[in-house]
């Protein structure tokens, strides 16, 4: 039996993510977040100087409630650095102030204007 499940949602949620070396599921969008956890990625992020797509998840109840199925991660905003889930809100926030995010950017050859 294969775990492998044809949906529409998963494969725009992977399409999103296999376009753009950095994508954030938000709530807003990075000009105006909607809430205080998207808006602390989104500074993390500018803070570094990433390039990165932002995806309203509020715009989009499928993708909401998909990208939590799809990640297996209970909450929003979800960040992706090249096809890979890093975390939420908390872990971003973690790995920014040990410097580990500055250093995966710059191991995965994501562009920063400061590292």
């Amino acid at each position: 039996m294969s775990t492998v499940e044809t949906n529409p949602v998963f494969e725009r949620i992977q399409g999103e993510i296999g376009t753009s070396n950095v994508v954030l599921f938000m709530k807003g969008t990075p000009v105006f977040p909607q809430c205080g956890f998207s808006a602390m990625v989104v500074q993390i992020l500018s803070q570094l100087g990433v390039k990165f797509k932002g995806i309203d998840v509020l715009a989009d109840p499928s993708i909401r409630d998909g990208i939590k199925r799809f990640s297996d991660w209970p909450t929003i905003p979800q960040l992706y650095v090249k096809g890979e889930f890093v975390g939420g809100c908390d872990i971003v926030r973690e790995m920014f102030q040990s410097g580990e995010l500055a250093t995966m950017m710059k191991d995965k050859g994501v562009p920063a204007t400061t590292a």
